[in-house]
């Protein structure tokens, strides 16, 4: 039987260097501090679509959704503050687990591997002054222990040698943005961020790290506030984004059956 003492300490040791996958709860073969096998570590997929909005690169299975800009709805009716989003992969499947349990489950060690598909996702040519993550207001951080946005841009900063900036700061408590209705997360998250020293922003190239893109209201505000510190180009890079394709779709369809019976009911066929 087993000591009070080596009880603590096998529970300990267990908590440090877990004995099976989060993801598979099969048995991890080496000890690690990275709760997570290889195997399930090399299952995110990164996004497939033959068509994608312009601005916000949200994926789309055909061109409707799109206007002659190439811009979706979401973009179309909302000041497209940055210039283009890059993210890998979508939020669903392996790649929702793994961010939930570095983000929810404080696993904190799955920062290096979630950035490298952070790097993956960025196209070679692109080129920036400064890496910025997205800031979380102190309490919001105090709850959490940690800004997952920050732990995932380091190792970017980092690999092309540049500047991890704290000049956005949040300038107000806002409420979760979950739940919240598009024109509702806007008006959430609108004069929400501040820039500090904007002369270190004026005329930059700004990469912008968060983990997830939902509707892209929170990013909107905060490039917004950088191209207002006289940011020449603001990129958002994220690990995931919430796939609209079906609803975009299924609100594509539903807005042209309501016209195409509008125009029978004046008489235009």
């Amino acid at each position: 039987m087993l000591s009070s003492i080596e009880a603590s300490s096998a529970t300990l040791f267990n908590l440090i260097f877990p004995d099976e996958c989060r993801l598979c709860e099969q048995p991890l073969k080496n000890i690690s501090r990275l709760p997570v096998c290889p195997s399930c570590l090399a299952l995110p997929a990164p996004l497939v679509a033959d068509f994608f909005c312009r601005a916000c690169r949200t994926p789309f299975v055909d061109a409707y959704p799109l206007d002659e800009y190439d811009l979706c709805t979401v973009c179309r009716e909302s000041l497209v503050n940055f210039d283009t989003v890059y993210s890998f992969g979508s939020y669903e499947g392996p790649l929702r687990k793994l961010i939930h349990l570095f983000k929810y489950g404080k696993v904190e060690t799955l920062a290096q591997p979630l950035s490298r598909l952070l790097i993956r996702s960025l196209p070679l040519d692109q080129r920036f002054d400064m890496v910025v993550a997205m800031p979380m207001h102190w309490r919001k951080r105090w709850e959490r222990g940690f800004n997952q946005a920050e732990l995932l841009a380091k190792p970017v900063a980092r690999r092309y040698g540049l500047k991890l900036a704290t000049n956005l700061r949040r300038a107000r408590h806002t409420n979760a943005q979950a739940g919240l209705t598009e024109a509702q997360r806007l008006a959430n998250a609108r004069d929400s961020f501040r820039i500090q020293q904007p002369a270190e922003i004026n005329g930059k190239r700004v990469l912008l790290i968060d983990d997830v893109f939902t509707t892209g209201a929170t990013l909107r505000a905060a490039a917004a506030a950088l191209k207002k510190a006289g940011a020449a180009h603001v990129s958002a890079l994220t690990l995931a984004r919430v796939d609209r394709r079906g609803f975009d779709a299924g609100s594509a369809s539903a807005g042209k059956a309501v016209r195409t019976a509008a125009l029978a009911g004046a008489g235009v066929s």
